[in-house]
């Protein structure tokens, strides 16, 4: 492709993210399936172009109010080549030549808009941190609450674009012989720094090249995810639920860490997602899954299985502000249920899921989100009307975590709202900035009794 199809390709991209109630990454991935002649470097540079524009969204749209501008995916274009790539009117003028493969020419209006933008920069004294830091009105309190001092810090984290973490099946391969295998194709892959079983690569490789992928010897799992599922501290002999499966990344992870014994169940409501996760656990070798769709949170068959579980994970449905270095679309895009719905379902759900726990058995509460609301608030809210169950901190080890993850534990500890780390924290909570991983926070209740 040439640069000026590259930039048709991107604007096609936006305009359909604009107008299209889904997520990006499964727009762009549609986009691509339906145009397999693209070839894999011309798609990363307009995947790679398209998100960057996203994670410049809020400022962008700034400048494009501040000149009484519309608030167009082709003038947020514009801009960011004016802005990010430092192109002056006159190419970014030769690009638009207009043609099948090419934008349009520019007008006068927007001529008139590029040059205005002559002598300043993206980042202007009058723009607000909380637009620098592109962080949506609807979240800044919280965010601004947990952060204090250090919100554009982590803010700024979040702007970053996430690496390729990978988590080693130990049923298939250890992590050494992996990261030799992934060397050998050219990759930079190196061990993660908290994760036992994680791998980091630091580029977008083609995933068809990684046979490793293909046979289950590894998957793709975020590592602050990985450290989540280890938190579970599920053993062999164990009968567990996944109580929020999902794709059932969580779920591979554990029964994982079971040997491929005991039983673990992998729980949804959307059952064709279950359904697709069979594939992932054939590949990964496991049979220690069992897959139980269920109607809502409050399934007959909940009640049927009460007390019946020595751990129970709900990695419940949230804002996912933790995952905005690879979303950076949910900022501004509400493709699910907002907070007013999300957080009576996340009660609801912890409250159903405890039921499963038995006398001395675990329940582990997780999101992918930076939100005290949907985090402590919903233990604290949780344990004022369920006196049988305590919380059992992250920090005591020996009591909740196997061994391999001690180290990694106790580099993460909980953010204090305002004062950065604090030491012996009760839940696990991870950042970008602090940790470099996505957002996660984890809590574990222990029952100790009906």
């Amino acid at each position: 492709m040439t640069p000026a199809a590259r930039l048709q390709a991107t604007l096609e991209l936006l305009n359909l993210i604009e107008a299209t109630p889904r997520p990006a990454d499964a727009l762009v991935s549609g986009y691509f399936r339906a145009r397999r002649y693209i070839g894999s470097k011309d798609r990363g540079a307009v995947s790679n172009l398209t998100y960057d524009i996203l994670r410049h969204h809020a400022r962008l749209n700034w400048w494009l109010e501040k000149l009484a501008a519309d608030k167009t995916p082709r003038l947020r274009l514009l801009a960011y080549l004016r802005f990010v790539e430092g192109k002056n009117p006159k190419t970014i003028e030769t690009l638009c030549g207009g043609g099948k493969y090419s934008l349009e020419p520019l007008t006068n209006d927007e001529n008139k808009f590029l040059h205005e933008l002559k002598g300043h920069t993206l980042l202007h004294p009058a723009m607000p941190d909380a637009v620098t830091c592109e962080c949506p009105a609807w979240a800044e309190p919280s965010l601004r609450q947990r952060f204090g001092k250090n919100f554009t810090r982590e803010m700024s984290a979040l702007l970053e674009t996430a690496p390729l973490d990978l988590r080693v099946n130990p049923l298939k391969i250890t992590r050494e012989a992996a990261l030799a295998e992934l060397q050998k194709l050219g990759l930079k892959a190196e061990a993660c720094r908290l994760s036992p079983l994680g791998i980091r690569i630091r580029e977008r490789p083609a995933l068809n090249r990684v046979s490793l992928l293909r046979n289950g010897a590894v998957e793709i799992q975020d590592e602050g995810s990985q450290l989540v599922a280890l938190l579970v501290d599920a053993k062999p002999s164990q009968r567990v639920v996944d109580f929020c499966a999902g794709a059932g990344g969580k779920t591979l992870a554990i029964a994982a860490q079971m040997q491929n014994k005991g039983r673990i169940t992998a729980c949804d409501i959307l059952a064709n997602r279950l359904k697709r996760s069979a594939e992932r656990f054939r590949r990964a070798g496991l049979h220690n899954i069992e897959v139980k769709p269920l109607t809502s949170e409050r399934d007959p068959w909940v009640k049927k299985h009460k007390g019946m579980f020595d751990r129970v994970l709900v990695d419940a449905p949230c804002s996912g502000t933790g995952t905005w270095r690879r979303n950076p679309d949910a900022r501004w895009r509400q493709l699910g249920p907002g907070l007013e719905t999300l957080l009576p379902l996340q009660a609801s759900i912890l409250e159903s899921a405890a039921r499963l726990v038995k006398p001395g058995g675990r329940l582990i509460y997780a999101t992918c989100s930076l939100l005290a609301e949907e985090n402590e608030k919903q233990i604290e809210n949780f344990l004022a009307t369920h006196p049988d169950f305590c919380v059992a901190p992250v920090y005591n080890i020996s009591a909740i975590c196997p061994p391999p993850l001690e180290e990694g534990v106790r580099a993460c500890p909980g953010l204090d709202p305002g004062e950065g780390v604090q030491k012996n924290a009760p839940y696990l909570t991870l950042t970008p900035a602090a940790h470099g991983t996505d957002g996660f926070f984890a809590g574990v209740l222990e029952r100790t009794a009906y």
